[in-house]
């Protein structure tokens, strides 16, 4: 990727996750003081603001701070952290519990329904016993007619077992037969009635269960809860936390690595306020050594131009250095190293020899 595009996506990144944050944070610590919404706001806004120039400052000015001042301005970076932390939470937490609280509210509803449900189908189990005892007696009653309704009695003079056919027990009988019958057509219609009900109320569970299904705002966390076995405010605890702290910190190292991005881009400066050159140093002069003294005398020095250049150089250098508006510190570090090199190239100077 180009070394140019990089710190503008970054910058995008920083500030649309720094903004997001701040605005998720603000907007959960103004439900967490619902009271004070309004003060709460404008202090929680101030302080996200605050949070990404102290992060700035620290890591531009790190070496220039004093220690006192870096210790609390890195204790009230870590709090500021905290603080957005907690809006986060309070915000999504409250996410949550508006969803539970609909969950719960469905599964109330079922539970209900369920119980409704258990009571026509008890009372349906006692409808079909009850049409099975009126089963059984309109069959032995029809057996009874069909057999006809004698009477069996003794005649007190002769003895002998007389019978003879009831017309008033086969009315009786016949009665009984239209009742029973009536009754277990009542009967069936009611047990009709009630497999309709139990059907509606097995469709609304169905739907009510599919609404929740669809809808899914706790899908995941309701699947982690089974798989964990863990309570679902639990599991959901544990999303909420996973996301602050990554959302937050994250949010800070954007802003520090945007900051390293651009100052990367600027070009270096020296100290006396010139870009440093891209191109290589020239190459060092190696000094050449002197020839033991043989008698012969030695032909007169005569100095290079290219040392000559080198000397006139660090001399301009020395000048500009002497003029520079750096502090005294700095100024005396560098004029120390630039009167070293130019103390080599004297001595080179003394001892170059021409033969």
């Amino acid at each position: 990727m180009n070394k140019k595009i990089l710190p503008w996506l970054l910058l995008i990144c920083a500030l649309g996750l720094s903004s997001t944050a701040a605005y998720y944070s603000v907007l959960g610590l103004s439900i967490v003081f619902s009271a004070v919404a309004l003060p709460v706001i404008i202090m929680g806004s101030f302080l996200e603001f605050s949070k990404l120039i102290i992060a700035t400052y620290l890591h531009n000015q790190w070496k220039n701070t004093y220690f006192g001042l870096k210790l609390y301005l890195t204790s009230a970076l870590v709090l500021l952290s905290l603080i957005t932390s907690i809006g986060i939470y309070g915000l999504l937490s409250k996410g949550f519990t508006e969803n539970i609280a609909k969950l719960n509210v469905n599964q109330s509803i079922i539970e209900n329904i369920e119980v409704k449900k258990d009571r026509f189908l008890i009372t349906k189990q006692e409808k079909q016993n009850e049409k099975i005892i009126l089963s059984e007696d309109i069959s032995e009653l029809r057996k009874q007619l069909s057999s006809g309704t004698r009477i069996e009695y003794k005649d007190r003079e002769t003895g002998e077992i007389i019978s003879t056919t009831s017309s008033a027990a086969r009315k009786t009988f016949e009665n009984q037969l239209d009742l029973s019958t009536q009754s277990r057509d009542t009967i069936s219609k009611q047990v009709d009635v009630l497999n309709d009900s139990i059907t509606k109320l097995e469709l609304k569970i169905l739907d009510l269960e599919s609404t929740e299904e669809l809808n899914g705002e706790l899908g995941v966390i309701k699947y982690m809860s089974e798989i964990t076995g863990k309570p679902l405010k639990t599991v959901a605890n544990w999303f909420i936390l996973v996301l602050i702290f990554v959302f937050d910190p994250l949010a800070i190292a954007l802003i520090i690595a945007t900051n390293q991005s651009f100052k990367n881009l600027r070009p270096k400066i020296s100290m006396y306020g010139e870009p440093k050159p891209i191109t290589p140093p020239n190459p060092k002069v190696t000094p050449k050594l002197a020839k033991p003294n043989t008698g012969v005398p030695l032909p007169q020095s005569k100095p290079t131009p290219e040392i000559d250049n080198q000397i006139k150089s660090i001399q301009q250098e020395l000048t500009k250095v002497h003029q520079s508006p750096a502090s005294s510190k700095k100024k005396g570090l560098a004029i120390n190293n630039l009167t070293e090199q130019l103390k080599k190239y004297q001595d080179l100077k003394d001892n170059q020899i021409e033969y």
